[in-house]
């Protein structure tokens, strides 16, 4: 069953704007750390974003930092990506991810501790 659903995602224009949006349900929701995901063709995945559930707090890579807003609405159990000041760059497909871990920010930007994945949505910035 799955327990992610990511919407959103679009072909914009450089410096366009997007936000996407994911829906976590079942065990998903009640997960402690939240964190969206890029991968490019013939490329590896790479962290974007991350934001823990019992305070709010965020981080993000380097390269949106400034751009990209991750939020989340708790009755809803939806966490947005806010996407502004796009770059070609930014081409990628984006996954939202989730784990019960609580971890640091070293951890929360690569894939391995995540355990729940959405399908992932396609943002093409041309």
């Amino acid at each position: 069953h799955v327990q992610l659903v990511e919407s959103g995602g679009g072909s914009v224009q450089a410096g366009g704007s997007l936000r996407l949006s994911c829906v976590a349900s079942g065990y998903a929701a009640s997960s402690s750390t939240f964190g969206w995901f890029r991968q490019a063709p013939e490329k590896g995945r790479e962290g974007v974003a991350y934001i823990y559930n019992h305070n709010g707090n965020t981080g993000y890579s380097d390269s949106v930092n400034g751009r990209f807003t991750i939020s989340q609405d708790s009755a809803k159990h939806t966490v947005y990506l806010e996407m502004s000041s796009l770059k070609p760059e930014d081409t990628a497909m984006y996954y939202c991810a989730a784990t019960s871990l609580f971890m640091t920010r070293a951890q929360a930007l690569v894939p391995a501790p995540y355990v729940y994945w959405g399908q992932g949505t396609q943002v093409t910035v041309s």
